[in-house]
């Protein structure tokens, strides 16, 4: 369903375009990928309350995913926060505790009041979780702070009359504000939300079953997801068993040296009984 309507939403808005003379360029809409960039952590925008925030306030030294979308978009927005919103519903990791989660609208004309009433929709769209309002912060800011992040990110958008055509993804930011992964679509699987956060967290100590995935799986850049290495797995359980033959030479070694040293000294025992 939500991928039907990131497909009308498409079409919408080129058939909009085209009505208008403005058929964007492949080039003009999209992402740009900035993966081991950082973002200006100096940026400042609006929170949900009409004050002043800067990114690394909110960042706070924790993995942060950033999406950006504007508040009263009539296509693919509303799908990629639905989206934010399930996956943190169903994921293991607490938002706020683990990871933080920042929108920003793109769109200089929104205020706070707009932002404000998103947050409120979706903080009480969880089913599973409550969620801190402190957690998901929902940005608006002027069209110079509104560049600048969305250049650090490689967000890529253009203008059709009152509306924009924009890709569907999200981005996770290390501790540091470092870009490390995008996710793309308007569904993110809890799989793969949690091992972009955990490697956002690089440095700091995570789960043993999450250091245990991390090497099992690695990112395919193509198919934009985590998928199972054969080439790491493969190399790991053909280590595990030469260490297993290994462990099993020593130990048999180890019995046929004692074994021959109880023999010896059985035989050197009969000899001297021999001898008396």
């Amino acid at each position: 369903m939500k991928l039907l309507i990131y497909i009308l939403s498409f079409f919408v808005l080129n058939n909009f375009a085209f009505a208008n003379n403005e058929e964007p360029s492949p080039s003009d809409v999209g992402v740009d990928e900035k993966l081991g960039e950082m973002v200006p952590m100096n940026i400042t925008f609006s929170d949900e309350y009409g004050k002043p925030v800067n990114l690394g306030q909110l960042i706070n030294g924790k993995p942060t995913v950033v999406s950006l979308v504007y508040y009263r978009c009539p296509g693919i927005c509303s799908p990629i926060m639905n989206g934010m919103s399930e996956v943190i519903d169903r994921l293991d990791m607490e938002a706020g505790k683990d990871y933080n989660v920042v929108t920003i609208s793109f769109d200089p004309r929104e205020d706070y009041l707009m932002a404000s009433e998103k947050k409120k929709n979706y903080l009480a769209s969880f089913k599973n979780k409550q969620v801190d309002e402190n957690t998901w912060r929902f940005l608006t800011g002027d069209s110079t702070n509104i560049a600048k992040i969305c250049n650090a990110l490689g967000w890529k958008y253009i203008k059709q009359g009152d509306d924009f055509a924009h890709g569907a993804a999200i981005m996770i930011l290390s501790p540091e504000g470092k870009v490390v992964r995008y996710l793309y679509g308007v569904e993110y699987l809890p799989f793969d939300f949690k091992m972009a956060l955990t490697e956002a967290s690089e440095g700091r100590t995570g789960a043993t079953i999450s250091k245990l995935m991390k090497l099992c799986f690695s990112y395919d850049p193509e198919g934009r997801k985590y998928v199972l290495d054969f080439t790491r797995v493969s190399g790991g359980i053909v280590l595990l068993l030469m260490s297993v033959f290994v462990v099993y030479l020593v130990v048999k070694r180890k019995k046929s040296d004692s074994s021959n040293t109880s023999s010896n000294n059985e035989s050197n025992n009969d000899s001297e009984n021999k001898k008396v």
